[in-house]
């Protein structure tokens, strides 16, 4: 079958069209014929030899499509389903995944906008309701609202009632307060810190000067949440704070969760960009990833 892969770590000129062979399926497993999947950050690091691994390595971490085969232990999902999962080597024509961690795609939402879910929906809901403890009315910060886990934070604090603050640029000003952010913060004309106070929680995808920041702009017991660096003890127990780091763990109930919320229009997939199944198209695609100005996600249509 027909992979989008690298044979060597480097720049998206190592995506290379490779012919693999089909997936096998264990007994909890499914087995998916890709219809699209997204692009993601750490998808560049694996490529750029970051993260180490095998190579030639298949790419990919999320997947949307149809079942073509379960295991003889899988009862939630039968061939003919449209699925979306967390998954792994999923730039290719099949992609296998655990059966706990596919779920069938609402009928209203298309196999682009669903393959824009699972990894990126599952962190924002994970770092806001089980890491962050998120409760109703609280003032949130997430950083980088625009991006691929941000704009999904974004809508997930305001189904919880939260107050919501936005860092991004002037042109996703309009874009943030369609989705409900009640104050959107130029990050390159204002300084958040000067201008936040007493906020509850805080999301933090960046790390580095902005973390350091987020500290001062929470009230005591707020919680920050990094998805990238381990927060400073010695300033948490200075201040009285909270702060962790995570890496997402993807559950179906979490993604039955979001995709009931999809179903109800609650939330919406953001998808600003997609690419062809080819060297080219995922080049391009990792390349627009790199430049850290995408708003929502990027998304590869392999049907």
């Amino acid at each position: 079958m027909k992979s989008i892969a690298i044979k060597e770590f480097g720049s998206a000129d190592q995506l290379k069209e490779l012919e693999i062979e089909k997936p096998s399926i264990k007994d909890d497993q499914v087995l998916i014929e890709v219809h699209a999947f997204s692009i993601n950050p750490v998808d560049c690091k694996r490529r750029s030899g970051k993260m180490g691994g095998k190579l030639p390595m298949v790419l990919g971490g999320d997947v949307a499509g149809i079942v073509s085969e379960i295991g003889t232990n899988v009862t939630n999902v039968k061939p003919g389903d449209r699925v979306f999962a967390n998954a792994s080597k999923t730039y290719a024509e099949y992609a296998r995944s655990r059966a706990e961690v596919t779920v069938k795609i609402p009928d209203k939402l298309s196999f682009v906008e669903a393959a824009a879910i699972p990894l990126a929906g599952q962190t924002a809901w994970e770092a806001l309701i089980d890491k962050g403890q998120l409760r109703d009315n609280e003032k949130v910060l997430i950083h980088a609202g625009a991006g691929g886990v941000g704009s999904l934070a974004v809508q997930i604090a305001k189904h919880y009632k939260a107050y919501v603050i936005a860092t991004a640029s002037e042109k996703n000003k309009e874009f943030l307060t369609s989705l409900g952010v009640n104050h959107v913060i130029d990050y390159k004309k204002e300084d958040f810190e000067k201008v936040v106070s007493d906020v509850d929680l805080v999301i933090d995808p960046l790390g580095g000067k902005s973390q350091e920041k987020s500290f001062t702009v929470l009230k005591k017991g707020g919680r920050l949440v990094s998805l990238v660096q381990k927060p400073d003890e010695t300033k948490l127990k200075e201040l009285g704070i909270v702060g962790i780091i995570f890496s997402m763990t993807p559950t179906s109930k979490r993604l039955q969760k979001l995709a009931d919320l999809l179903t109800s229009g609650k939330i919406k997939a953001i998808v600003s960009q997609t690419y062809p199944f080819t060297e080219e198209g995922v080049r391009e695609a990792h390349e627009q990833s790199e430049t850290g100005h995408t708003r929502g996600k990027i998304v590869i249509k392999v049907k």
